[in-house]
């Protein structure tokens, strides 16, 4: 074992730096979808994909709260501001807040209880391109939410180039579950018979969460 007693002061700056790094994670995000999107990433910022084309961000350990998604009908000027049809921040290319709905989610804490990583696919915020997020790396499984949902939308729900969820539409504490019990509603059962890996109201934890062991590496895909 190497004692910080003997070594110069650059190296223990330099081992500072990268011991809580050991663990961080890498996110490679890949549109397949036959369109562009503007993938969006808290922590990370955002980027432009054509069809084909990934973008990897790297995320430190112990990182929570964080979220992945793909932002449609974007237009930008050179200052990286503008607008997006769907899953628009605040108007920015390089995303500094989350999503505004309706965005299907890729959502994540890293190195957490025992050491684990937890990721879901949400819609709580509604659906706009199929997803899967699925580890690279690591003895766990990937999850996915492919099915035609905006195509098959309740006109309650439908806007242009997404599917609300019915909280954004009618903000109900049915719906929304801000106090008290919460139960599935026929339009949560809309979407988790399409896509049973995924959140479709905010108390569906026992089937939407995941884990990985923290280490673990993912990869985000739009239209798998």
């Amino acid at each position: 074992m190497v004692s910080f007693a003997y070594l110069s002061f650059p190296c223990f700056l330099l081992l500072a730096y990268l011991i809580p790094s050991i663990n961080a994670a890498t996110f490679e995000i890949r549109n397949q979808c036959p369109y562009t999107v503007w993938a969006a990433a808290v922590p990370g910022g955002g980027r432009r994909l054509d069809r084909g084309q990934s973008w990897t961000i790297t995320v430190r350990a112990g990182t929570k709260g964080a979220r992945i998604w793909a932002r449609t009908n974007c237009n930008f000027d050179g200052a990286g501001r503008g607008r997006c049809g769907t899953g628009d921040c605040n108007g920015l290319l390089q995303c500094q807040v989350y999503g505004q709905p309706p965005n299907t989610l890729a959502e994540y804490a890293l190195n957490q209880f025992n050491n684990l990583d937890f990721f879901d696919i949400s819609l709580v915020d509604g659906f706009n391109v199929p997803m899967d997020f699925s580890p690279v790396s690591g003895n766990c499984r990937g999850i996915r939410c492919a099915a035609d949902i905006n195509g098959q939308c309740p006109n309650p729900l439908r806007v242009p180039g997404g599917c609300n969820n019915p909280c954004t539409v009618f903000k109900t504490d049915q719906y929304c579950c801000n106090s008290g019990n919460c139960v599935p509603t026929d339009y949560s059962r809309f979407f988790k018979q399409r896509c049973p890996d995924a959140y479709s109201y905010p108390k569906d934890d026992p089937t939407s969460t995941f884990t990985c062991p923290g280490g673990t590496n993912y990869r985000v895909i739009f239209c798998p």
